[in-house]
């Protein structure tokens, strides 16, 4: 696997950032800690419209004062952008427009399969799985991000 990439990502040097894993039906959603070690599932949002979805993204970072977005990039393993990275930029380009936080981009390259593979690890059920794996991307997202801030920030 290629190494991740910070993309376009300029944060407050301390305060929660929410992760968002954007698939074409839900939005999967993690916070961190505001001293940004640790991140935590919070929710998988059902993808309504563009407004809803945005809404609903906005009030989970403001119940967490949050301070900034990172957005996963599925960019293929080659490298290159297709219409599902393209459809994330446009996500986040119509989402800036609707706040000031920043907003961060993250390769997320296989950042699903790794997910499958722990929840099977630790004996999820199929129906289980379903029901978190998106926030738990969201997650594996923004923990890589955290990574990277952390050794960024030293």
């Amino acid at each position: 696997m290629a190494a991740a990439k910070l993309i376009d990502m300029e944060f407050p040097p301390r305060g929660a950032l929410l992760g968002l894993d954007l698939g074409t039906k839900t939005i999967g959603v993690a916070v961190c800690d505001p001293d940004r070690k640790v991140a935590t599932a919070v929710e998988t949002v059902a993808r309504s419209n563009f407004t809803k979805d945005a809404a609903r993204v906005l009030a989970l970072a403001a119940e967490r004062s949050a301070v900034g977005f990172v957005l996963g990039l599925p960019i293929n393993m080659d490298g290159s952008e297709g219409p599902r990275a393209q459809s994330t930029r446009a996500f986040a380009r119509n989402f800036s427009k609707l706040t000031e936080l920043p907003i961060g981009l993250w390769d997320e390259r296989l950042s699903t399969a790794a997910v499958e593979r722990e929840l099977i690890g630790h004996d999820v059920s199929r129906a289980k799985r379903a029901a978190v794996i998106d926030q738990h991307a969201a997650m594996f997202i923004l923990q890589g991000a955290l990574d990277r801030l952390a050794v960024l920030n030293r």
